[in-house]
């Protein structure tokens, strides 16, 4: 089994409908702690991270793994903004991609437990996936994602519509996955988020990379003018 990292995009493109939505987008990630990709709304950043992924067609430059792309796949997860439900149980929901990956039931019901418990769902195995709260059904999801320990995940503002509570659940979740080695690729909104989650930023404006640092430097004193104005909340 060869390494997943690097993952390496050279001027990297998508488009739909003969519209350009990203790039050229040149950019080597590494796999270490938690790369946030901010930027204006219409920056591109859900599309950066579904190309980045795989779910949004390479239409321009090379997008490379340091594995095949087959096996890439198996070893990264996507959790969207609006976690889509499967109409079964928690626990249920939680076992399904182990089951497709070929794990015994039982095994896969038992791991499904733990990680219920993991995200303060383990009352919930039951439960119904569509009728759980808002925070519920994205600690579901990040549960799910983890379940079958992905070297990277990728999370598309994964607290946007979240209260605090729930804000701060997710943010642990995601806290521990990176601490126990998980690479996370995170599209926010939410500064306060990108400060306390993020080792390295993507800003990104008009589908391209205008800059790219450290967390802290960024967040300290951006390079160019367009971040700075993105972070004094000026329009852009």
């Amino acid at each position: 089994m060869r390494a997943l990292f690097p993952l390496e995009l050279k001027a990297a493109e998508t488009a739909r409908r003969g519209q350009r939505l990203v790039g050229p987008v040149d950019v080597r990630l590494e796999g270490a702690g938690c790369t946030v990709v901010i930027g204006p709304n219409g920056a591109g950043k859900t599309s950066l991270l579904r190309l980045m992924h795989g779910t949004a067609r390479l239409t321009g430059g090379s997008l490379r793994w340091g594995c095949g792309e087959a096996e890439a796949r198996q070893r990264q997860a996507f959790v969207f903004q609006q976690p889509v439900m499967l109409r079964r149980s928690v626990e249920e929901n939680l076992a399904y991609p182990l089951r497709a990956r070929g794990v015994a039931r039982g095994e896969a019901r038992a791991k499904a437990r733990v990680w219920a418990e993991r995200v303060g769902l383990g009352a919930m195995l039951g439960r119904q996936a569509p009728v759980l709260s808002g925070g519920e059904r994205q600690k579901l999801a990040l549960a799910r994602a983890l379940i079958i320990g992905p070297e990277v995940l990728f999370l598309d503002e994964p607290c946007a519509a979240l209260d605090g509570a729930a804000t701060r659940d997710i943010e642990a979740i995601l806290s521990e996955a990176k601490a126990g080695g998980t690479a996370l690729v995170m599209a926010t909104h939410d500064m306060g988020q990108a400060r306390r989650l993020g080792d390295e930023v993507l800003f990104l404006l008009a589908g391209r990379v205008r800059e790219r640092s450290p967390a802290q430097g960024f967040f300290e004193g951006p390079e160019t003018a367009e971040a700075q104005a993105f972070l004094r909340g000026d329009i852009i």
